[in-house]
């Protein structure tokens, strides 16, 4: 997904069991069941695994009216969420099979008292600093002192403005985020960016909705504050806190859409320093670059993606007291540390953030916390150990002759469009031709040498690990772009494409059973995997990242009419999704989701013309009563199945710019003739859309 939607499938693995062959004794009665589905009749040539799950299937439903029910209806009967989660899926499961790897690494480092300063003495010690819950209990807010001084101490609006800065540097919430990223419309350099932030729930509904059940969060939200400081012996803490909900509802009013936030034109809104002065004249950008320890000399331009929020923060900057601030600050530093201390702490935290906004039941068990705080602060460097052990090279080359059939099916793709004129087909593919793509993990690994980790120190080493990540990217200002560079970690069930550097990004936690399966038959791993791969490269072309040219620039390199063709074909899908309603009262955004739902129509297109294109013209076996064309279709169903809380769908459908797996899969395949072909979907079926409604982009 592109680099500012990046998937949010939490996919970690699961070493899924494939289907074995239907023995020949069996074959009469599989093609029995097969005719009364639709479907081809079975088959076992030797030696192929077909790669379908089909001890998950519901045969109750016909294919014809609920194809993902008919392919994960029995997993979806028997799955229950687990208790610490929000949302269960194969992304999750397989994210599991990757935890269980990593806890073994991690567990070790910590145990084997390896030298100060090597890999494995940060990875552990940091690991054991988290799982060290005596000391944290004994130290209490001893930690936090300094910080809570720092904040107490803040007099005038300069102040404010440093504090900003400072924030950013140790990663807490404040109300914009300042960062390093390529750009976007001169993709050799790197600038400076900033964006709204400054809020604690998920999104400005969530303070702005007449919709009830956000209105009772609203209601909880205000408690959760008021407690948090109470905790931490803040003065009246039930007035301080009123003073943090009202700013934070002033920010939340100023906010821009999700849908407009995703507006790369309408984002890119380049300044100088003395320009951005002229835009917010009460804030210093001097102050708040020198609590940042940002040099002002590196700072040439500043990409302000939302003006009109922080003409209104400007505003508060003049109008609210510092006292507001103080106390603003002071929560937000608690609310970020919050599951670093004890104990009280942690319940708090989570009863609000997991159990009221997503209805997470449980705490994680405190090993799978310990993770996520490696994962989150050091991950790369975890990441390394993972690859050394668990990665195979196999997987690699695979992986990498994939994505070669699937650019040059993306290719023929292009070249097939009745709707765009010759002109633009050749910037197409010359975009397409400059892809870059990484496999696995990174070629060169980040430097860590600067970050000090201590066993007894575990918010002091959050905040270190903070600090160089935050200087790692001001560092780049003014360098040579580092396209080798990784956003995500290998161990990350994930992938992404980042459309400044026009390349995609596939870690290698991904690259295992169900999405890919080095011994399952090439339908189901085109299904799968190949439709991930080609999803990916479809953002590069969905109605953002065709906005951008092969050197990863925001530049028209459209025919107007080109332009208007694609736009009223996104329009029509958008209709599409905008019409299905997950949750009573609530429908999906089709706008905000967009983006995705472009990447999976085209994804799962271009895989099965890659599939068709491996077969070199010669017919796919039938294995298990499956043609190679429904194992393909079947492939890409299973990727998705999932179940969710209905508190967690809610605040998806509100903030998510993906689908939920239901619909990647229905809504996706109900706009491909492939499939009504492969199932024999015809009028009258659930499934069916007539022809004229039905989308084709890529």
């Amino acid at each position: 997904m592109n680099s500012r939607s990046i998937i949010t499938a939490l996919a970690a693995a699961i070493l899924c069991t494939c289907m074995k062959l239907t023995p020949a004794a069996n074959e009469e009665a599989a093609n029995e069941e097969a005719a009364k589905d639709g479907l081809a009749p079975a088959s076992s040539p030797g030696g192929l695994q077909s790669g379908v799950h089909e001890q998950d299937f519901d045969k109750s439903v016909r294919p014809q009216d609920d194809f993902y029910r008919y392919v994960n209806g029995q997993w979806l009967a028997r799955t229950e969420i687990p208790s610490d989660r929000s949302n269960y899926s194969l992304f999750v499961m397989l994210e599991e099979g990757a935890q269980r790897d990593l806890r073994a690494i991690v567990e070790e480092a910590a145990r084997s008292g390896a030298a100060v300063g090597t890999d494995a003495q940060k990875v552990g010690d940091f690991y054991a600093s988290f799982m060290d819950e005596s000391a944290i209990e004994q130290r209490g807010l001893t930690p936090m002192k300094a910080e809570l001084a720092r904040i107490d101490a803040l007099a005038s609006k300069r102040d404010i403005a440093g504090y900003f800065g400072h924030a950013q540097r140790i990663g807490v919430i404040h109300p914009f985020t300042y960062s390093v990223a390529i750009d976007e419309k001169k993709s050799s350099e790197y600038v400076s960016v900033v964006s709204q932030s400054g809020i604690g729930m998920p999104d400005s509904d969530y303070y702005l909705s007449d919709d009830a059940r956000l209105k009772g969060v609203r209601e909880k939200y205000r408690v959760y504050v008021k407690d948090l400081l109470a905790m931490a012996n803040t003065p009246n803490a039930s007035a301080a806190a009123r003073l943090v909900f009202a700013l934070e509802s002033k920010l939340a009013k100023a906010y821009w859409s999700r849908v407009q936030s995703r507006d790369d034109e309408k984002t890119y809104n380049r300044y100088d320093l003395a320009g951005l002065g002229k835009l917010t004249p009460a804030f210093d950008w001097n102050a708040f670059l020198a609590g940042a320890q940002v040099p002002v000399r590196n700072v040439k331009a500043v990409i302000v993606m939302q003006p009109s929020y922080f003409e209104a923060l400007n505003g508060m900057i003049a109008d609210v007291p510092v006292a507001d601030w103080r106390a603003y600050f002071r929560y937000q530093l608690l609310n970020t540390y919050a599951p670093d201390l004890p104990a009280k702490f942690v319940k708090r935290h989570f009863e609000f953030n997991d159990r009221t906004v997503s209805g997470i039941e449980e705490l994680k068990p405190r090993w799978k916390q310990g993770l996520d705080r490696v994962e989150n602060a050091i991950g790369d460097l975890a990441g390394k150990m993972y690859v050394e052990r668990y990665f195979h090279a196999d997987a690699k080359r695979r992986a990498d002759q994939l994505v070669g059939n699937l650019k040059a099916a993306f290719s023929e793709s292009i070249d097939s469009l009745e709707w765009m004129t010759p002109a633009t087909k050749e910037k197409a593919r010359a975009k397409l031709a400059q892809l870059n793509t990484k496999i696995g993990y990174p070629e060169r690994w980040r430097d860590w040498s600067m970050l000090e980790v201590r066993r007894d120190d575990l918010i002091g080493n959050e905040m270190r690990a903070a600090v160089v990540v935050f200087e790692r990217g001001v560092n780049k200002l003014g360098g040579p772009i580092d396209k080798s560079e990784w956003d995500m970690t290998p161990q990350t069930v994930n992938a992404y494409n980042d459309t400044s550097s026009n390349q995609i990004e596939f870690p290698a936690a991904i690259l295992q059973p169900p999405f890919f399966d080095v011994g399952a038959d090439d339908a189901v791993n085109y299904g799968a995997i190949g439709a991930i791969i080609g999803h990916e490269i479809s953002h590069g072309f969905d109605d953002q990242g065709r906005r951008y040219d092969g050197a990863g620039n925001l530049s028209d390199w459209w025919a107007p009419q080109d332009s208007e063709e694609f736009t009223r074909r996104a329009k029509l899908l958008s209709a599409q999704y905008s019409a299905l309603s997950p949750l009573a009262g609530m429908h999906l955004n089709g706008d905000l989701t967009l983006g995705e739902n472009i990447a999976d129509l085209a994804g799962v297109a271009t895989a099965y013309r890659a599939y068709r294109l491996s077969l070199r013209g010669k017919p796919a076996p039938v294995i298990g009563g499956f043609t190679g064309d429904q194992r393909f279709f079947i492939g890409w169903a299973q990727c998705w199945a999932r179940k969710y809380r209905e508190d967690e769908l809610r605040k998806r459908l509100l903030t998510d710019p993906h689908s939920p797996g239901e619909y990647r899969t229905n809504a996706v395949l109900s706009d491909l003739p492939e499939f009504y072909a492969a199932f024999d979907v015809k009028g009258g079926d659930k499934m069916f859309r007539d022809p004229k409604d039905r989308v084709r982009i890529w």
